[in-house]
């Protein structure tokens, strides 16, 4: 192996640590500082409003564009930037369903990412994933079959009951997919988004009373789970980066 090789590889490790990652993810928590700080009222929709909120998750894309490249598009980055379009929607109650439908293409993307070869690396079965996974399905059809009388109920249910059940399928596919990666971040990750919208949906729907800190509740998990998400993305592929070059070294 040339010295100029390892110099160089030296480097970039160094330039990946996690400092380096801390560092960049400041953006996030400052964006994220701003949002509740200002906390602008539902009741008022705007340009300003969508801007502040999705300013965290725009954040988060760009850091995992900066680390994984132009290919995070179809992952990651991608869902990261769906997820953006998403809280810009949910700014004004008419484009709830909007909304939902970029949030299901995020959670479709980042499917598509947590199969990917640096993930599959780590699998390997076990008898309590397989728990896990009935836990998620079963606590999420659950929930679902709980909401469908208040989905019924709803201003259009000829859209909602399916709308909602379709994006049910995602999200739990989504988490039990980020479940499957064994990476720690990612598995978090997906089950504090499932636990964020599941939260959000009970309220949206009037199946419970709006809780007094509800939106904070909805919110700060959200930002977790995408915070989450991110970071667990990006440490895989500086582990894939790790394992290639260990390998190379070895030949």
């Amino acid at each position: 192996m040339d010295i100029l090789d390892t110099d160089a590889y030296d480097r970039k490790q160094c330039r990946n640590t996690s400092c380096v990652l801390f560092l960049s993810l400041l953006p996030f928590f400052a964006f994220t500082a701003v949002y509740f700080y200002l906390w602008i009222p539902e009741s008022a929709p705007s340009l300003l409003a969508a801007g502040v909120k999705s300013a965290p998750v725009l954040s988060l894309s760009l850091m995992v564009l900066n680390y994984n490249g132009g290919r995070s598009l179809l992952g990651v980055a991608g869902g990261l930037l769906l997820s953006a379009g998403g809280d810009i929607c949910l700014i004004w109650p008419g484009l709830f369903l909007h909304g939902m439908g970029f949030f299901a293409l995020a959670h479709l993307l980042y499917s598509f990412s947590f199969l990917s070869s640096r993930y599959s690396l780590h699998t390997y079965s076990s008898f309590g994933i397989y728990i896990l996974y009935l836990l998620l399905w079963g606590v999420t059809g659950g929930a679902y079959v709980y909401l469908l009388p208040f989905l019924q109920n709803s201003p259009d249910p000829g859209v909602f009951v399916p709308a909602v059940g379709g994006y049910t399928f995602l999200i739990v596919v989504m988490a039990t997919l980020g479940a499957r990666t064994r990476h720690i971040l990612v598995m978090l990750g997906g089950l504090v988004f499932l636990a964020s919208d599941l939260t959000l949906a009970l309220q949206h729907f009037k199946v419970i009373e709006s809780l007094e800190h509800g939106r904070h509740i909805v919110m700060t998990t959200y930002y977790l789970a995408q915070l989450l998400i991110a970071v667990g993305d990006v440490k895989a592929m500086l582990g894939e980066e790790a394992d290639e070059f260990r390998k190379w070294k070895r030949s």
